[in-house]
């Protein structure tokens, strides 16, 4: 290549460099506003408050299971402002926009503090389900981003839905019965939300209402009845999940049975009063 053609080239060179340098600021910009609106989205919620319900009025029971005071909470105005001005904060937050660990852990929280406000503005009352109905979570609803959403909503149509591959969902809500998985005396967060599903799973499995062995009959929670299709879609799916988070002795017990002989529900209040 001649001198010349050397020199002609350059210009378009330093022209190329110059707009790939361009481009490359603007998507670095765009990538650090994603991130921010991301992160703003995000702090649009604050768990915090729900944090303080959930450790003022949550404790074990006697035997293991957690226990809300609502009698103390219903009687306690200050608290249950708070309780309402957490909930409201999702009234127009975009959700959407969190990321997917921040939305479950948003979600979640949402159904567990609506489901603990219906219980006080019903209490005293002994179950969220009466013998003769099939429950009132489609009418229970709350505002949640730019819509009215009901709590039977957040379940089936967000989040088993949008996390179908991941059952263990359900250990994440509380339908403030005996027989649900706990809830939980801290909110779920982004930050720790694997680590907590995998403690939550352990500790239901490893309860008699989770799972109960009776002489050589293997008994476990409705649960496993009512949501197969999330839990594998079969009853062997559902044994293989339950042998992943049982402990050792119950995993051989498990084993040793390998098919499930009956299921069980208790409905009654999940109250430190019961």
């Amino acid at each position: 290549m001649s001198v010349a053609n050397t020199k002609s080239i350059c210009p378009v060179m330093k022209l190329a460099v110059h707009t790939f340098s361009r481009i490359a600021a603007v998507l670095t910009g765009v990538a650090v506003t994603m991130t921010s609106f991301t992160a703003s989205a995000q702090d649009a919620i604050s768990h915090e408050s729900w944090g303080d319900i959930l450790e003022t009025y949550v404790s074990p029971g006697p035997d293991g299971v957690n226990l809300v005071d609502y009698g103390a909470l219903e009687t306690n105005a200050v608290d249950r402002e708070k309780l309402d001005t957490y909930i409201a904060q999702f009234d127009g937050a975009d959700i959407a926009a969190m990321e997917r660990d921040a939305q479950f852990a948003a979600w979640s929280n949402l159904y567990n503090a609506v489901t603990v406000r219906y219980i006080v503005e019903k209490y005293p009352t002994d179950t969220i389900k009466p013998w003769y109905s099939t429950g009132p979570w489609k009418s229970i609803k709350v505002r949640a981003g730019d819509e009215l959403i009901s709590l039977h909503g957040i379940e089936h149509d967000v989040l088993r839905k949008q996390w179908s591959d991941d059952p263990r969902l359900h250990y994440a809500i509380n339908c403030a019965s005996y027989s649900c998985p706990d809830l939980r005396t801290t909110p779920w967060v982004a930050e720790t939300l694997d680590a907590d599903l995998n403690d939550a799973a352990r500790a239901y499995v490893n309860h008699p209402r989770g799972v109960r062995v009776d002489g050589d009959n293997l008994d476990v929670s409705s649960i496993y009845k009512w949501f197969e299709e999330d839990f594998g879609g079969s009853e062997a799916a559902v044994i293989d999940h339950l042998l992943h988070y049982a402990d050792a002795d119950l995993a051989e017990q498990i084993a040793a049975r390998g098919k499930i002989d009956d299921y069980d529900y208790d409905w009654s209040l999940n109250d430190t009063a019961k």
